[in-house]
């Protein structure tokens, strides 16, 4: 070929080239915090918190019931159907960017128009092949098509996709995490409650011990009926707190119910867990890499970035390579001779020139998308370091609470042993060690009110941190 008839076939691809729609600037990326999928926590195995960090509790009933929470509480069915889902959107979208081979056959009556363009096969001639105006049509054979894809548009929306499932894995282990740390939270506060009402009856006991000494006290005209009053009334401030405490454990039994999907749930009394001295050494907002709705909010940045990817790559033309092979004929009783048989290849290209500025809108559609997960990762980054600050000044707090209270319990204790060491040297009476026993009961019960308080923060620190996941 001369290279002037070159040129020449040429320079409609050129001018279509330079024709095609033009793209114009987008809005600028945001700036990302700090990533979490790039933080080094620095950590060995097995140091604190870990996945599955119930464990340490070394409590079979607490493990119990976040396993069943894990395996049938409906949040965690959606959100497995949630990953299928995307799972099955990245395969379709995989499947787009590979070739397509298709089987089809049809059968067609129909009668020619003797005034149309298929006018002469209207008629019956024997000796030109017609025998109108009724034909039946057939047709069968493959065809095939593929997408070259040479401006990587599907691949970066399978990218995208993928993406996508990783976002909606990680959404499942926070699903995970916080149904645990509810289980977790309400476990130990009825614990909690359990103590308490176990302590309230002893002071129940102890005041109906004054109260029963007053009244024999008064039948034999030692002292007067109004001294028993007061006791009589703290008595029935006793009932009042156990039948609250009562309630509340029933709530919580109904509310573990419905976490776990168990139509009855009976706990039995444990003791609590220790309070610490001191918080973890390794503890650090490093450890914020743990967090599954931080690596969430990371995974949809990927797929949006690649979304914008595509969005870009549709500026450029398609190139596409399609081919048949058929059978062919008018009547069915030649459809499957050698003659009837056709066949062809083609390649498409297709350049958008004018679209009304509908591909810069997709485009900025894509980046806008792209910038609020920016965002709102920006925003998870900066909530998560607050509430992880918050849980661990609450913890602290509680650590040193629980030590002074401690040392009160302790001075009340000495009081009782003083009341008892009386009562045995003959000293006072008998009353007068359950009134001594009673504030150090009562301190008994703010005891574990603090302590149960330190548990559940001690919960949300490690819920803050990520119980333990990290993306593999």
């Amino acid at each position: 070929m001369k290279r002037s008839s070159f040129y020449f076939c040429c320079l409609p691809l050129s001018l279509l080239l330079v024709a095609c729609a033009p793209g114009h600037d987008t809005a600028a990326s945001l700036n990302q915090q700090i990533p979490a999928a790039k933080i080094d926590t620095g950590l060995t195995a097995g140091q604190w918190p870990k996945n599955s960090w119930w464990e340490d509790f070394h409590d079979p009933e607490l493990t119990s019931l976040i396993t069943r929470a894990l395996a049938d509480a409906p949040d965690m069915n959606i959100a497995r159907q949630r990953i299928t889902l995307a799972e099955a959107q990245a395969r379709m979208a995989m499947a787009a960017d590979g070739p397509e081979v298709d089987f089809s056959a049809d059968a067609e009556r129909q009668k020619m128009s003797a005034e149309g363009l298929m006018g002469p096969f209207a008629i019956t001639d024997p000796a030109a092949g017609t025998t109108g105006p009724w034909y039946t049509n057939g047709t069968f054979g493959l065809t095939a098509g593929w997408d070259l894809d040479l401006w990587g548009k599907n691949r970066a929306q399978v990218e995208s996709r993928i993406g996508k499932v990783n976002a909606q894995q990680a959404e499942l282990e926070q699903t995970r995490q916080l149904l645990a740390s509810s289980v977790a939270r309400l476990y130990w506060e009825w614990q909690t409650e359990a103590a308490i009402g176990h302590v309230l009856s002893t002071i129940k006991q102890e005041q109906l011990a004054i109260v029963g000494t007053d009244r024999e006290l008064y039948q034999h005209g030692i002292t007067s009926s109004v001294e028993g009053v007061e006791t009589d009334i703290n008595a029935s401030k006793t009932d009042e707190r156990l039948a609250e405490v009562t309630g509340k454990m029933k709530a919580i039994e109904a509310r573990l119910e419905a976490l776990t999907n168990a139509p009855t749930v009976k706990l039995t009394p444990h003791a609590l867990p220790a309070v610490e001295s001191h918080l973890p050494s390794t503890l650090g907002y490093e450890l914020l890499a743990r967090r599954p709705d931080l690596q969430e909010a990371h995974w949809y940045i990927e797929a949006s970035l690649r979304e914008v990817d595509a969005a870009k790559a549709a500026f450029y033309p398609d190139v596409n390579l399609m081919a048949f092979l058929q059978q062919d004929a008018l009547h069915l009783s030649d459809l499957f001779r050698s003659s009837a048989q056709q066949m062809g290849v083609t390649a498409g290209l297709t350049l958008p020139i004018f679209d009304s500025g509908r591909l810069n809108a997709n485009l900025d559609i894509a980046q806008a998308q792209s910038n609020l997960s920016i965002a709102n990762y920006n925003k998870a980054v900066v909530e998560a370091v607050n509430q992880v600050a918050r849980s661990a000044s609450e913890v602290e707090t509680l650590m040193a609470k629980n030590k002074h209270q401690q040392r009160v319990e302790a001075d009340a204790a000495r009081v009782v042993a003083l009341a008892q060491a009386r009562f045995n040297a003959g000293i006072v009476a008998g009353a007068r060690v359950s009134e001594a026993r009673i504030p150090a009961l009562q301190e008994q019960v703010a005891g574990l009110t603090l302590q149960g308080q330190y548990v559940d923060a001690t919960l949300q620190l490690t819920s803050a941190l990520g119980g333990g996941y990290h993306h593999g």
